[in-house]
């Protein structure tokens, strides 16, 4: 006997393993991809050891913020030291972007969610995650002999027999445990960030004063990507060098992008780089972090080599205030400037902290020989940028601030004049 149609849900949701799999795969998939072209474009391709594919699963262990530990073996008469800490965010960004639709497809369409329903969906995905990170980590493992050139240190190794080797390798459980916290991270996001998407009826207030800053702010951090792409590949066509600017493209276009936008706000971070790293990076940049000494990086340091940076101070200008007023014009209801002013001010200052932490870059490395290093074998270098985090959050908090008084009125004028703002859904948000 059939049950009876009131009980049937022909739109009912499918979220089980099989679907879980299938939202797994396409992340890592496409973030294989990513790192895979980045590092072509790179130059990667003519690594020794087919270590191709083993410097791809790390790229994405990084990406994720895994836990990626450079070691090095040259005998008992030399000594090597390294180390790095990097996301390259093109690749996170594509996980990111794939694994929160995938997330929150089967939730569409649906009046209201229930918590266990949607723990129960996030679990799957997290599990299966887990253990395809932990193949990635084993995966993630390669040594390299490392070439002493014809001078000193060359006739030093050969003479005692030294065969220095350098490498990376990862650390499993830290990989998985950062893994698991990315991954924690961006469903939360999605929830918080998608206008459709149901979310459970409690608390109350969640649909009404969160998701609107959240989507507003998620949406600036993708417009001033898709800006810092067209302004990348109009260089590539413009100025040459297309493989460098395709590299950055695929491996670190938010690095750089969610950088500028930082220093649009007045924060400072502080960097250098020495030793032959090249970076694809705007040359005003490379300038200003080449010194013998850390470098302080805003726009003022960056305006005595390039007055075109004062920009990025109008393009924040102009992101905010329209992020400010699309958060309050999706409102179910209308914020006071106050309350609207306090909402932007806590999202930009997580959005800011956000940037700041996964922005950092940290890479050394260096060998010696009987006490002797880089006598001009160009075998040790560093490169660093770190931001000033405090003043940075502090300004983010007046940003805010500044955004949300401005943008609550103007919001308020465009539905008087309109139809009284966006229709609401069953959550409280935008149908």
């Amino acid at each position: 006997m059939s049950p009876p149609p009131s009980s049937v849900s022909p739109a009912a949701p499918r979220h089980g393993w099989a679907a879980a799999l299938a939202v797994v795969l396409a992340a890592l998939v496409s973030m294989l991809v990513v790192a895979a072209l980045g590092l072509w474009a790179a130059g990667a391709a003519g690594l020794p050891g087919n270590a191709f594919g083993r410097v791809t699963a790390a790229t994405v262990v990084a990406a994720v913020g895994g836990s990626i530990r450079l070691a090095g073996n040259a005998g008992a008469l030399a000594q090597t030291h390294a180390g790095v800490t990097v996301m390259p965010l093109s690749v996170t960004l594509a996980g990111a972007l794939v694994l929160g639709a995938g997330f929150l497809r089967p939730l569409r369409g649906r009046a209201a969610v229930g918590v266990r329903e949607a723990a129960g969906w996030a679990v799957r995905i997290a599990v299966l995650w887990l253990a395809a990170l932990a193949g990635l980590a084993f995966a993630a493992r390669q040594r390299f002999a490392v070439d002493l050139g014809d001078g000193v240190l060359g006739e030093v190794g050969r003479l005692f027999g030294a065969e220095p080797e350098v490498g990376f390798t990862t650390r499993v459980l830290p990989t998985l445990g950062f893994g698991l916290l990315w991954l924690a991270g961006v469903l939360a996001l999605a929830l918080l960030a998608a206008r459709t998407a149901p979310v459970p009826a409690r608390p109350p207030w969640f649909a009404a004063r969160v998701r609107p800053v959240a989507h507003a702010l998620v949406a600036l951090l993708l417009v001033s990507v898709a800006v810092a792409l067209v302004v990348a590949l109009v260089v590539a066509g413009t100025r040459g060098h297309p493989a460098r600017t395709f590299a950055l493209i695929l491996l670190g276009l938010p690095n750089l992008a969610w950088l500028a936008f930082t220093l649009g706000l007045g924060a400072t971070w502080n960097g250098r780089v020495d030793g032959p790293f090249g970076l694809p990076v705007p040359r005003v940049l490379e300038e200003v972090l080449r010194t013998p000494d850390v470098s302080t990086l805003n726009l003022g340091t960056l305006a005595e080599h390039d007055g075109r940076v004062w920009w990025l101070l109008v393009a924040d200008v102009v992101l905010l205030a329209a992020a400010a007023f699309l958060a309050a014009y999706l409102s179910p209801d209308p914020p006071g400037a106050w309350q609207h002013a306090l909402r932007m001010a806590a999202g930009l200052v997580l959005t800011v902290l956000t940037v700041c932490l996964a922005g950092r870059v940290s890479a050394h490395y260096g060998l010696s020989l009987l006490g002797i290093g880089d006598v001009g074998g160009g075998l040790s270098g560093e490169l660093l940028l770190r931001p000033r985090l405090w003043g940075a959050l502090g300004l983010a908090a007046l940003w805010g601030l500044a955004a949300g008084f401005a943008g609550a009125p103007a919001a308020r004028w465009v539905r008087r004049r309109g139809a009284g703002g966006p229709d609401r859904g069953p959550d409280g948000g935008r149908a």
